[in-house]
């Protein structure tokens, strides 16, 4: 898995992926054409970069691979609800049990503390653990969110081969970018002048 694309540029970001983080969070693992992928979460400074750009981390959050691996499991396990979703089919468990156990992470209150010096002050901790929990239950409450508010109905995936990026339709449009919707135009062009020629 590479970071950045050796073909081509990375894609926009999806419609709707300005209104819901988990959106772009699912959409952060890109598959291109000629069988070239990219993971935006492919590796711990990519994860922490990724967490930063989108105001879910600091950028000295120093994510670890345990941390990573974490949010690539919960992207998975998203993806998999939005496909259920956009499919009318039925979730998987696991799926739903990983985003609930994320949405109980989220750190409620500010902790006593007491410096030897100043005496007692409250304030929220903030190890790496705690910055990833706040960031796992965030982009799980933006999915759910997603799935039961009134955008569900317009989720949907690209319609271009080979993207497994989602998206939220406008009207007809049925791709993630212009680049994907030229792509399956070309496709279908080919596809009709290859058709006479097979009789």
């Amino acid at each position: 898995m590479s970071e950045t694309p050796t073909a081509e540029p990375l894609p926009p970001p999806a419609p709707g992926a300005a209104e819901y983080p988990a959106l772009d969070f699912v959409n952060s693992a890109i598959a291109l054409p000629a069988g070239h992928f990219i993971d935006l979460l492919g590796t711990p400074g990519a994860a922490n970069r990724w967490l930063t750009d989108h105001g879910l981390a600091p950028a000295d959050a120093g994510v670890q691979e345990m941390c990573a691996a974490q949010l690539r499991s919960l992207r998975e396990h998203i993806r998999v609800l939005f496909a259920a979703r956009v499919a009318g089919t039925h979730v998987l468990p696991t799926a739903l049990s990983a985003v609930n156990d994320a949405l109980s992470k989220a750190p409620t209150t500010a902790l006593l503390h007491w410096d030897e010096k100043t005496g007692p002050y409250r304030a929220t901790p903030c190890p790496t653990d705690e910055i990833l929990d706040r960031a796992l239950a965030t982009l799980a409450a933006d999915a759910a969110d997603l799935l039961t508010g009134p955008d569900a109905d317009r989720l949907t995936a690209c319609g271009s081969t080979p993207c497994n990026r989602y998206l939220l339709r406008h009207g007809r449009r049925q791709w993630c970018s212009t680049r994907c919707g030229d792509r399956a135009r070309a496709a279908r062009a080919y596809a009709r002048r290859a058709r006479p020629q097979a009789d």
